[in-house]
This record gives C-alpha cells, sequence and structure tokens, in this order.
C-alpha cells in the first residue's frame, strides 16, 4: 500500500480522517497478513515508511504507525503519506531453529 492521507476536508472533521486510516491500515495488515507464506517462510514482515510527503517519508517500524499518524494528527499536517509492502520472513525464534538444523 502506498497511500497520502488527505486530513483536510469541508465537511468532515480532522479526527474522523484520522480514524479512517488508521482503519485503513489496519485492514490492509490483516489483509496481507491472511496471504498464504511460501514455502520455508513463517510469518509477513513488513517494510513501512512513513512522512508529510512520499520524498520526505522515513522508513519506521510497522509497530510505529499508530505512533507515527498520532504525531501527524498532534502537528495538524494536512496530509501525511504511508508505505506498506509485505515480504514473507522469519520470526526470529524460527530462524534460530532453522540454523541449528541446517548444522
Amino acid at each position: 500500500m502506498k497511500k497520502t492521507f488527505e486530513l483536510i476536508h469541508p465537511k468532515i472533521k480532522p479526527a474522523r480522517l484520522i480514524e479512517a486510516a488508521r482503519r485503513d491500515v489496519k485492514k490492509y495488515l490483516k489483509r496481507e497478513n491472511r496471504k498464504l507464506l511460501p514455502d520455508d517462510f513463517d510469518c509477513w514482515n513488513f517494510d513501512c515508511k512513513f512522512g508529510p510527503s512520499e520524498e520526505k517519508a522515513e522508513v519506521i517500524l510497522s509497530s510505529e504507525i499508530s505512533k507515527c499518524i498520532s504525531e501527524a494528527e498532534a502537528e495538524s499536517l494536512k496530509s501525511f503519506y504511508l508505505e506498506i509492502l509485505a515480504k514473507p520472513g522469519y520470526k526470529k525464534s524460527f530462524a534460530k531453529l532453522k540454523a541449528l538444523d541446517e548444522e
């Protein structure tokens, strides 16, 4: 998902637009986590970027998305850019077990 969320609307309050952005992010993450994983992988990892615009977006953790959206609301930004890309990966404990099996 690569999207710029607008926080200014003539009829809708900014708080409702923030809630809608959070809901979209949550739906996207749930949808991606339901997809089938390729063989040899045990979870989905997410590469995330957040910023006031696409050019100024910085890499963040997926667990920081909500905090960044709250900061955008506190700063009264007119819009913010969020990029979330799913990729197959390993849980840390699974990666250690797999490394031990290979030895």
